[in-house]
């Protein structure tokens, strides 16, 4: 068991490697990054040449807290790409360069890319 756990840790590594090397967020366009986890999901808007966070967001920020019952669903996911939209629009930044961060897009990341782009965001 240990032996398969270390081998999805390597997996994942590799993974996220291959995405990040062709990803920088700049001034004009930011990073967004996103990480889930079994129970919530969490995205910041990144720039990496000043290597500052500039907003973010997750199932777990005082605003949406009450409001979810469960973190680790498409609705939630939903909610934290219109929050995480809403702060960075009230920032200044329209578009970004979406970093999946290794995962697949499906399910809860594309829940939270589709809210973020409805609500106005654009990458």
């Amino acid at each position: 068991m240990a032996n398969l756990t270390k081998l999805k840790a390597v997996r994942y590594a590799r993974r996220k490697k291959s995405v990040r090397r062709d990803l920088f967020g700049t001034n004009e366009r930011p990073r967004m990054s996103v990480f889930r986890t079994a129970k919530h999901i969490y995205v910041q808007i990144v720039n990496d040449f000043d290597g500052k966070t500039l907003v973010s967001s997750s199932t777990l920020a005082k605003d949406l807290k009450g409001t979810l019952k469960n973190g680790g669903n498409c609705e939630a996911a939903k909610l934290v790409g219109e929050n995480i939209a809403e702060k960075a629009l009230a920032a200044g930044v329209k578009s970004v360069v979406f970093d999946r961060n290794g995962f697949r897009y499906h399910g809860r990341l594309k829940a939270l890319a589709d809210a973020a782009r409805e609500k106005g965001l654009d990458f």
